[in-house]
Order: C-alpha cells, then sequence, then structure tokens
C-alpha cells in the first residue's frame, strides 16, 4: 500500500520534477541542472568550492559580527530556485532587545520592497521577544537558543536575504540557509510574505487585524500572536474573541469566522501551554496575563482568488462581581454577551432551553449595577490589550502593499517592564518564568 501510494505521488509530480529538477521522493534522482547552494558566515556567496576560505580552512568565521545600524547580507543570488531550510542563532537567542531589534528581510525577484519584514524573534515564533522549546510543522526552537522554519520559498530571478541590526548592542550571527537552485519555477508557484505589527492597546470594539487587507490572488498561512493584557482586567480571561477572515470582497462580515481565540488555537475552555504540528500555546501566564499562541492553515488550506483580510476580535470574559469592580475602578469594557442559564449548571441542568443573550442586539441593556444584569456564567465583553503578530501569507506577486515595518520605538515600547522584567520576577520568586497559573 505504501509503495503504491509513493508511485501515485512520483507520477503526479512527474511534470512538476521535469520543469523544475524539484525533487519530492527521497529516492528520485535529481535534475542534471538542479544545484543545492548553502548559505553561512563560511560561505556567504554559496558559491561552488567557496566555503571554509579563512583561516586555512579551519573553522576560521563561523558567523558574522554586524554592528548597531548595520545590514548584514545572508544570501543574494540570481537565477530560480526555492529557498527550503533556514537556522539561525546567535545572541538574539540570548538577548531580549535584539530579538525585537533585529529586523529580518526577504526580497524576491530583485524587488525594492521586501515580501518579508518582521522582528527576528517574532518571525521564528517568539512572540514577545520570549524564548520557549517547541516543534511545529513550520518552525521550531529545540532548546531555547536556535530559531529553525522549514516553509518552501519559491523565486523566479532571483533572492535576497539580509538582517539590520537597530538594537543597541552587536549582534554575533550565526546562520545557514538551503537553497535547490533550478532552471525554473512553475507558472503557478507563489510568493512567500510575512508582514508583523503592534497594537499597543487596541481600540475598544474594534478587531486587530493579524493580515491587513492584502490584494492579489494567495493563500493564508497562518500566524503567531502575542498578547499583553492590560493591568485593568487582571483576573479576567482574555480569550473570547474570534478570528474573522473576509475573503474576495468581504465587507462588513467575513465568510470564515471562528469561535474564540484559544478554539481557534485547537484548544477549548481556557488555555494552557502546549504546542503541536500546526497549533500551540507557548506561553500562557494567567497570573500576568500574557500570552504566545499560533495556528497554522497547512493541512486546512485557506485560499483566496482578489483579498484577504484576518482579523482577532478583542475580547475577554469576567463574571458579574469582576465587571462590577472594572466600572467602579473606571475600567473601558463594553458587555457583549452571556448566557441564560435559569440558574442551572453546565451538565446537571434539569432540561429547562438555556438562551443566548445578545447585549449588543437589544435596545436598552442592562447596567452591571443593576439587578436585570445577569449573573452566573462569566459575561464576554469587550477589551483593549497590547496584540502583536506575524502573519505568513502565500500571494502570486513578490511584493505586497501593506504598510512597512512598524519602527523599532513602537516594536520594542514598554516591553522590558510589561513582559521580560516581570517574567524574570516571577521565575526568581519560584513561580517559574512559563508555569501555567
Amino acid at each position: 500500500m505504501v509503495a503504491s501510494l509513493l508511485i501515485a505521488t512520483a507520477c503526479t509530480d512527474q511534470s512538476w520534477e521535469q520543469n523544475t529538477g524539484f525533487v519530492h521522493q527521497l529516492y528520485t534522482k535529481p535534475h542534471p541542472e538542479t544545484v543545492t547552494k548553502w548559505f553561512s558566515a563560511e560561505n556567504p556567496t554559496g558559491e561552488k568550492g567557496m566555503a571554509g576560505l579563512t583561516n586555512k580552512g579551519a573553522k576560521g568565521t563561523a558567523f558574522f559580527i554586524v554592528q548597531p545600524g548595520s545590514t548584514q547580507t545572508l544570501m543574494d543570488i540570481e537565477g530560480a530556485g526555492i529557498v527550503q531550510r533556514m537556522w539561525m542563532s546567535g545572541t538574539i537567542a540570548t538577548v531580549e532587545e535584539q530579538r525585537r531589534g533585529v529586523i529580518l528581510n526577504m526580497y524576491w525577484d530583485g524587488s525594492e520592497k521586501p515580501a518579508v519584514s518582521a522582528p527576528i524573534g517574532d518571525f521564528f515564533g517568539n512572540a514577545l521577544g520570549v524564548m520557549r522549546p517547541f516543534d511545529s510543522e513550520l518552525f521550531s526552537n529545540p532548546e531555547s537558543r536556535s530559531f529553525n522554519f522549514t516553509i518552501p520559498m519559491p523565486y523566479r530571478m532571483g533572492a535576497k536575504i539580509e538582517i539590520v541590526n537597530e538594537a543597541s548592542s552587536q549582534v554575533l550571527f550565526w546562520y545557514d540557509i538551503n537553497v535547490q537552485q533550478m532552471t525554473s519555477i512553475p507558472d503557478d508557484a507563489m510568493y512567500f510574505h510575512a508582514h508583523w505589527r503592534r497594537e499597543i492597546e487596541t481600540e475598544l470594539g474594534v478587531d486587530f487585524q493579524i493580515l491587513p487587507k492584502v490584494q492579489g490572488t494567495g493563500r493564508f498561512l497562518g500566524t503567531h500572536v502575542g498578547v499583553i493584557g492590560s493591568e485593568k482586567y487582571l483576573g479576567t480571561w482574555f480569550g473570547e474573541g474570534e478570528v474573522k477572515m473576509f475573503i474576495d470582497g468581504d465587507t462588513t462580515y467575513p465568510t470564515l469566522q471562528g469561535t474564540g481565540t484559544e478554539d481557534y488555537i485547537g484548544t477549548g475552555w481556557g488555555q494552557g501551554v502546549y504546542y503541536g504540528r500546526e497549533f500551540g500555546s507557548l506561553v500562557s501566564n494567567k497570573e500576568l496575563d500574557l500570552y504566545s499562541f499560533y495556528r497554522y492553515h497547512t493541512s486546512d488550506a485557506v485560499y483566496f482568488q482578489k483579498d484577504c483580510k484576518v482579523t482577532l476580535q478583542q475580547m475577554g470574559s469576567a463574571n458579574r462581581k469582576l465587571l462590577r469592580q472594572m466600572k467602579a475602578a473606571g475600567t473601558e469594557f463594553i458587555p457583549v454577551w452571556h448566557l441564560q442559564t435559569h440558574g442551572q449548571q453546565i451538565g446537571n441542568d434539569d432540561g429547562k432551553p438555556m438562551e443566548h443573550i445578545h447585549l449588543l442586539d437589544m435596545e436598552n441593556v442592562p447596567d452591571v449595577d443593576s439587578d436585570e444584569f445577569l449573573d452566573g456564567l462569566p459575561t464576554n465583553y469587550y477589551r483593549r490589550d497590547d496584540v502583536s503578530a506575524t502573519s505568513y501569507f502565500y500571494l502570486d506577486s513578490p511584493t505586497n502593499t501593506l504598510p512597512p515595518l512598524q519602527s523599532f520605538e513602537v516594536r520594542l515600547q514598554d516591553m522590558k517592564t510589561k513582559v521580560w522584567d516581570r517574567l524574570k520576577a516571577k521565575a526568581k520568586s519560584g513561580g517559574g518564568e512559563f508555569e501555567e497559573e
């Protein structure tokens, strides 16, 4: 059975292999014009017979030293090919500021605007600049000391990858990039893109845009999201927001919509620490209200023909007592929904029908201080948090119309006090840096 499947796959891929030389099967003979190149500090040009030239062939230039304000080209190649894998490490694995201060840029086919432009830590899944070991379908960080991806990135006329050091310290940078150079790429092969953005305080009642509207034909590949909950809402649950995907002309309402934040990443009824091939949560700290999670659409493809926008509602959940405390403290929130249980407990009820109470559809929404405001199960409410996300997608163009990467000041603002110092203090107190509360 396995052999027949392999043969069927090989037959299906025959035209691809004949046209491009790309090898799908481990045992398949390569096309005569397919060339493997490996870019690293020991061979920055990737050329044949040009690796390990320094120190008489001994280990001489294992890494680059990149000064603050400097740009270091990692790869610059002409012709057609596919970037298959990248590994990186160095001081970016040990210096928090560098994870947000070092930018990773990727350019396809001679374009002046990068298709990928993101903080290097966030791009590799370390949202909030927090390192956490994980292994997934696209990215991995085996021991919290390195960065890996295995995403195929085709190009037709050339590719350039660089890092820009906007941090205050010099970067020691190890890397290797594996490329299959070919004669041509199929007409339907799309270009890889990545976009990062942060809202230091989201707007009340307005969805955060994981991926702002992008034009063209493509595929939304997934996202890594980081949430720094506002201290105003401490003690309540952040993750009731639903992910929405506006596709091919959707305006007010989307075509695709989930049921909650933790539901979108494959879990439910709260969110602990876990990782899987296509979804996971690397940081889930209820005490500090810090979360870092991911979702990839590798087996459940999200395609679009004209345009795509992906958003995340800014919505939490709290019981009536906490809502009243928040109101008394002057905290901004908008009650959205709750469940009328008629005093019953879920799973131990008398069969009386429960009801959705859509507060935003009501003409006169009861005040949280009134007796008419339901008690029992928590109420969903709009809130404002510090949210960032890296979105990954393929597009039929080597460039996109999305805005440029936000400034170093925006990327770094309050990260030390909001995240890194708090996690260190928690670890020092014996709570564990990543311990779920």
